[in-house]
């Protein structure tokens, strides 16, 4: 599979490259970054989860996320990572008006029991690159950003296109969202949740097809985002920049850890 073999790659091309060089240096942000996320003011709590226990996938676990943290989602496939994610992404467990989700993705329901509550002027942005896009489907980048929809305004077309290039998406502007490459549509999604104004970015995977200049131009602007980021990841590169990590692990159990833990079972009592 060539796109599973290019993603392969640009992950271990980014290992290297930390575990040879350590992390780049910083560079001033308005040199560097052409991503522009924008996150309002908020509570002070982003996220409080209560004996929450996702059905037959976590036993039940409690975790605050304060605002502006970067956490990092850790653990094998099918340990509820994603499912996580998804109950955040819908609002939490019972969603105010104010915690509805800033895009028309579909969400679907997931079985829990206790509690996940999304803190004041909250607002959701999830970014998956599993899930369909059927609004978008069809329609050009620039039609998409002129049209706008209820979560975001319309656009100029020159205003468009100004936008379309800070993420090097110039070039593809008349083309449909379903002709773009994976990293492409990943970008675009980003530059979705720019305008959408959201105050907690839900990443699943964000790093996944995306090239190694993509990648550390997200990285840029997340570190850029003065919102909250919850980010589930395989990614070392990626994730070395997170400040604390929520680790699933495989014995069902949920954990939190200040470092980064790539071995997830442990030990029974």
């Amino acid at each position: 599979n060539d796109g599973l073999a290019s993603r392969y790659q640009a992950a271990q091309t980014r290992l290297r490259k930390f575990e040879e060089v350590g992390p780049p240096q910083a560079i001033p942000i308005e040199q560097s970054v052409k991503m522009r996320l924008r996150g309002g003011r908020t509570g002070k709590r982003a996220v409080v989860c209560e004996k929450l226990e996702l059905t037959g996938l976590v036993s039940a676990f409690d975790s605050e996320v304060w605002f502006g943290e970067r956490v990092a989602v850790l653990g094998a496939n099918g340990t509820g990572k994603s499912h996580f994610l998804r109950l955040l992404a819908a609002g939490g467990s019972v969603p105010e008006v104010e915690h509805l989700p800033v895009s028309e993705v579909s969400i679907e329901p997931v079985a829990h029991t206790g509690s996940a509550r999304l803190g004041a002027r909250i607002r959701p942005g999830w970014f998956a690159q599993t899930h369909h896009h059927p609004e978008l489907m069809g329609r050009t980048l620039l039609e998409i950003l002129h049209r706008g929809d209820e979560h975001r305004d319309g656009m100029q077309r020159e205003q468009a296109a100004r936008a379309l290039d800070r993420y090097g998406l110039a070039q593809a502007s008349e083309q449909t969202f379903d002709s773009l490459s994976g990293g492409q549509q990943a970008r675009f999604q980003v530059l979705l949740l720019e305008l959408s104004g959201a105050t907690l970015l839900l990443l699943d995977e964000p790093t996944d097809n995306l090239d190694l200049e993509s990648a550390e131009a997200l990285e840029n602007a997340l570190e850029a985002f003065e919102g909250t980021v919850l980010a589930v990841t395989h990614d070392r590169w990626f994730s070395r920049t997170f400040d604390r990590f929520l680790i699933f692990g495989d014995d069902a159990t949920v954990f939190e850890s200040d470092e980064p833990v790539w071995q997830v079972t442990r030990a029974k009592r």
